[in-house]
């Protein structure tokens, strides 16, 4: 029933202004070059879509949008958490009157649970499932602050309305399998740790969401799958290659985003806004092309 919700997603970037708002007509260029590059599905308004940074009003129209330039050629997840239930309740609303395919939802980001269990998470989870009859993807949480263990919050998941899959946010592979077996098949999940692509597919993912994908796109979607088919060897080496290049770039990853996509796709994302990356330093274009071409050779997706 869901066999659309799998594969590499980039978790795409929002072009701004440079004033904190959206830049609408480079969004529209942004979305129309990543579905000509390939992309299996776009994760929209997340951490790295800055989503919690934009009004209520910005986020709707970054949705409207997306999923009119989209017109239907790839599944749209929309990340609808935000600092209320209630704003998350209405952006789930809108995300269902623009016909995406999933919506998502982190638990709530400043309240946390005084009594160190799962209950507000899965309180505030449950308003958002209940909101339209749009799959809905929470994301993973880890393990330590739940006093029934991670087996038991999956299980509680399990039983919520409109529960089809989870954001796997955490890089421990030992989570994803427990989330894995626990579910007994039941969900749809996706990694969210770029450098972990390939080795989550060996604990039961069914796709990939991440940052990095607005670059590589093509290059990770090609591995991802040759690794699925059982080329072990490719993406054993692309991912120790991938993992250097993210390890290099992330201290001053918005500039390396903002610059590397210039260079290859001829769209300017603008700054982030702050006081996200505002530490982060402009790159010498020679080391950009140098770490571009370094994953794209790691890739051999011409041979």
């Amino acid at each position: 029933m869901y066999e659309n919700l799998k594969g590499v997603w980039p978790a795409m970037l929002t072009p701004m202004d440079g004033n904190g708002r959206p830049e609408f007509k480079q969004l529209e260029k942004w979305v129309e070059e990543l579905l000509s590059q390939g992309v299996d599905g776009l994760y929209l308004l997340g951490s790295t879509g800055q989503g919690f940074l934009l009004s209520e009003e910005d986020r709707k129209k970054v949705t409207e949008i997306t999923a009119s330039v989209n017109a239907g050629k790839v599944p749209i997840m929309v990340q609808v958490g935000s600092m209320t239930t209630q704003e998350s309740v209405r952006l789930a609303k809108h995300a269902s009157q623009c016909k995406v395919d999933g919506i998502s939802s982190v638990a709530p980001v400043y309240y946390g649970p005084a009594d160190g269990s799962s209950g507000m998470a899965l309180k505030h989870y449950e308003s958002i499932a209940t909101a339209s009859d749009l799959p809905f993807f929470p994301y993973q949480l880890g393990a330590a602050s739940f006093s029934d263990g991670l087996v038991g919050f999956v299980d509680k998941l399990l039983k919520m309305p409109n529960m089809v899959g989870m954001k796997l946010t955490t890089n421990n592979l030992l989570d994803i399998s427990t989330i894995s077996y626990s579910s007994k098949g039941k969900l749809v999940l996706f990694s969210g740790a770029d450098e972990l692509m390939c080795q989550a597919v060996l604990c039961g993912t069914n796709g990939a969401i991440g940052s990095y994908y607005n670059v590589f796109e093509r290059e990770c979607k090609y591995v991802r799958n040759e690794f699925v088919n059982g080329n072990v060897k490719l993406g054993t080496d692309f991912m120790l290659v991938f993992q250097e290049v993210i390890a290099e770039s992330l201290p001053n990853i918005w500039t390396f985003f903002r610059q590397a996509i210039q260079m290859r796709y001829s769209v300017d994302i603008g700054p982030s806004i702050a006081p996200v990356g505002n530490t982060n330093k402009v790159w010498e274009e020679k080391k950009v092309e140098e770490l571009v071409n370094r994953v794209i050779k790691a890739a051999k997706i011409d041979g």
